[in-house]
């Protein structure tokens, strides 16, 4: 299969598509004032091929802001796209599209993988699409795009899920989280006062949490919403770590980016050695992978505003691309396989 990138910085779609060629599956990466345009222009650019876009950042060794990005795959890709309405009510609804597109694709786990963008409540939605992929143990990789919009071949929808199952037919595909934290000394917490739907953390071991964070990291108030960039907290799932950004301060309370329940576990964790952890991915991947033909990657929001402050971020697009095409998208919460988490690097990764 072959993995193409094309970009505009003033979002010209024309611009950003010249040099695709009978593209066989389309993701579209635009702006909020240009989306649903992009849409209906890319339908009509390439009629009937499965596609699924949404409002946010793009990158290969550049970053596309405010412009527009689209990824194809061609040479060798089976797929479908389609959409899950209603995610904040009922997703499950519409779950007979997604198992009729796994039939259809005939999709493995060891060739296919289901690419996914969401307006929100991604943890319902990925319980929702995981039940139909564990049949085949088929990975998803995705994320959450911006302001409340996503599109399925070349229709726009609210409050809803896109997705592609994509089916590399000359050879494997594997999915990858990288996480680049780790636990801040011993600090461990039973969370309580939380409020699922607002995503609200209220207390740790039973004071308040606002003040419990600040009194570890001897930091204001308002430094809270960017302390978070080196110190998330940490929420147990088995043997992985999910991690929780914060997003602002309630009173005493925190407002997350994912949703904690009373009697969760959670741990405070900082930042590692953020370069060797990339290298480290990388290495992984080569090993399993020789030869590869592409790579798509989610990079939450919050490493992108990370690796920019730390001047990291140029170095880190031209560390990626050693792999070959590599191509993705600036998140707002990551996807990987049944997971939510923020913080991080979910990729897929096409032999």
């Amino acid at each position: 299969m072959k993995q193409f990138f094309g970009m505009s910085q003033h979002g010209d779609l024309k611009e950003a598509v010249r040099g695709v060629s009978r593209p066989q599956f389309i993701m579209l990466l635009s702006n909020g004032d240009q989306f649903e345009a992009h849409v209906k222009e890319l339908e009509a650019l390439f009629p009937g091929v499965p596609s699924i876009g949404c409002i946010g950042m793009s990158y290969d060794t550049r970053v596309v802001e405010k412009g527009v990005g689209v990824i194809a795959f061609s040479e060798g890709v089976s797929a479908a796209a389609n959409v899950l309405e209603e995610v904040s009510v009922m997703p499950v609804k519409y779950i007979d599209r997604l198992e009729q597109d796994v039939k259809s694709v005939n999709g493995t786990e060891r060739d296919t993988v289901c690419i996914d963008f969401c307006t929100g409540n991604d943890a319902c939605v990925l319980t929702t699409i995981y039940s139909v992929l564990k049949r085949r143990n088929i990975s998803l990789v995705g994320g959450t795009g911006d302001a409340g919009k996503v599109s399925a071949n070349g229709r726009v929808y609210e409050d809803a899920v896109v997705y592609g199952i994509i089916k590399n037919q000359n050879g494997r595909v594997k999915a990858y989280k990288e996480n680049i934290y780790h636990q801040m000394q011993n600090h461990r917490f039973i969370a309580s006062g939380t409020d699922k739907a607002k995503y609200i953390l209220g207390t740790l071991n039973g004071r308040p949490a606002r003040q419990v964070y600040q009194d570890i990291l001897k930091i204001s108030e308002q430094e809270i919403t960017t302390q978070t960039f080196k110190n998330p907290f940490g929420k147990l799932n088995g043997d992985d770590t999910c991690i929780v950004s914060i997003k602002e301060v309630q009173g005493d309370a925190l407002c997350c980016f994912r949703q904690v329940n009373d009697s969760d576990v959670l741990l405070l964790l900082e930042l590692g050695d953020y370069r060797a952890i990339v290298k480290n991915t990388i290495g992984k991947i080569k090993h399993d992978f020789p030869n590869i033909s592409a790579v798509f990657s989610v990079n939450c929001l919050f490493r992108y505003l990370l690796f920019t402050q730390e001047h990291y971020m140029q170095e880190y697009l031209n560390e990626m691309s050693v792999l070959g095409r590599h191509a993705g998208l600036v998140g707002y919460g990551e996807h990987y396989n049944n997971r939510f988490v923020n913080q991080s690097m979910t990729c897929v990764v096409f032999e």
